[in-house]
């Protein structure tokens, strides 16, 4: 006769902020991209690069009240100066 152990898991730690895949494919922040480059990706699917270095293809539109990049954000503030 064979003898099983039993253990018991622990919850992994679970980051609430994380994207967690939705159906609405919504992402989790907009970025700051140079303006010239978004139609072209958003129609060719090119990959475009933001602020804060990270590469997408464009594939939504910002509304007014949508989430920033932080770090996009904090890079384009000082551009302005």
């Amino acid at each position: 006769m064979k003898v099983m152990s039993t253990k018991t898991l622990e919850k992994p730690d679970v980051d609430s902020d994380a994207d967690i895949g939705n159906d609405d494919d919504s992402p989790k922040f907009f970025h700051y991209v140079r303006k010239n480059k978004i139609a072209e990706s958003a129609v060719m699917g090119n990959y475009v690069v933001a602020l804060c270095g990270e590469t997408f293809p464009v594939t939504k539109s910002a509304k007014p009240g949508s989430p920033v990049c932080p770090d996009c954000k904090k890079i384009y503030d000082r551009m302005k100066k």
